[in-house]
């Protein structure tokens, strides 16, 4: 054997070495030759002639020079057949091209990523959202586009364009809508609806005393018992504005009411009904922006 497995190369044929003064035979020669070409056979041709049988070990690593293109599977620098295993850190200096699916068994930490699909961006991990969004991550691609539309497609298929500069707010719990079950609506205009079984909210005001200042906040159908001769001071005629108020005399009865800033039929106020416990009145009113207008309806027995 040329090499004695750790590396080492003998000269171990049978007449070797040579002695002075003796004469070296053909067969002595021949098997140093053979012995030599076992050696050489074994080694590792800087050309690129040889392939190893076994695992090479590096006492510190390897270094390359060649200038090559890196992302090349027959040109790079390195180029193995079998994979690569690396049991300790790998370092990387310049820019890793992996052509497959890089799969990472432990949770990684990315210092600087620029992803070429989109991801959601942490700026903890270096993440820079880019790109589209694209079918295979459940959109169709389209991205903030000239006219803001947004796709959805699948079962759940969804389009929504935006023509101006809009803010959606979303709720931190619960449901934004549903096409079914109660919704609360606050400040919405709503255009030429069709409203089936409407319910009115209905506020119970109480004792009437001698001033009542009326407000619409609470509901538009108001109850009221009278306790005394009263002034009801009317909220702002804001155009529109519609109301219901049921004036219902105490024990005592023959209770009267006055309302500010209410222009009336013929331009007379009511007299409120005034049998105790059961006079019932139902006043009504609008407002066109400027004035309120009342009717009424009376006597319920």
């Amino acid at each position: 054997m040329s090499y004695n497995g750790s590396g080492t190369f003998n000269i171990n044929t049978t007449g070797q070495p040579v002695v002075a003064g003796t004469v070296i035979s053909s067969s002595a020669f021949n098997s140093l030759t053979n012995d030599l070409a076992t050696g050489l056979t074994t080694a590792i041709t800087k050309d690129g002639q040889t392939t190893t049988t076994a695992r090479i070990t590096f006492a510190q690593g390897f270094t390359s020079s060649l200038t090559t293109d890196s992302s090349s599977v027959s040109t790079g620098s390195i180029i193995t057949a079998g994979g690569v295993g690396i049991a300790k850190a790998l370092f990387v200096g310049t820019t890793a091209n992996i052509a497959g699916v890089a799969t990472l068994t432990a949770q990684p930490i990315l210092s600087s990523l620029t992803a070429s699909k989109p991801v959601f961006t942490d700026a903890s991990k270096g993440l820079v959202s880019t790109g589209t969004l694209g079918s295979d991550q459940g959109g169709t691609g389209v991205a903030n586009n000239a006219a803001s539309t947004i796709t959805i497609s699948g079962n759940f298929g969804t389009t929504l364009t935006v023509t101006a500069t809009t803010a959606i707010t979303l709720p931190t719990t619960g449901t934004l809508a549903t096409l079914a079950g109660a919704e609360g609506l606050t400040n919405k205009t709503l255009t030429n609806p069709t409203v089936t079984n409407y319910v009115e909210s209905v506020v119970a005001i109480g004792n009437s005393g001698t001033s009542q200042t009326l407000s619409l906040t609470s509901g538009t159908v108001q109850t009221v018992t009278m306790t005394g001769n009263c002034t009801f001071t009317m909220p702002t005629a804001t155009a529109g504005k519609s109301f219901i108020l049921i004036a219902t005399q105490d024990g005592t009865g023959s209770r009267t009411a006055t309302f500010t800033s209410v222009k009336w039929p013929a331009g007379t106020a009511p007299t409120l009904t005034t049998t105790a416990t059961t006079g019932r009145d139902i006043l009504t009113f609008v407002a066109d922006g400027t004035n309120w207008y009342g009717t009424y309806a009376q006597a319920f027995a």
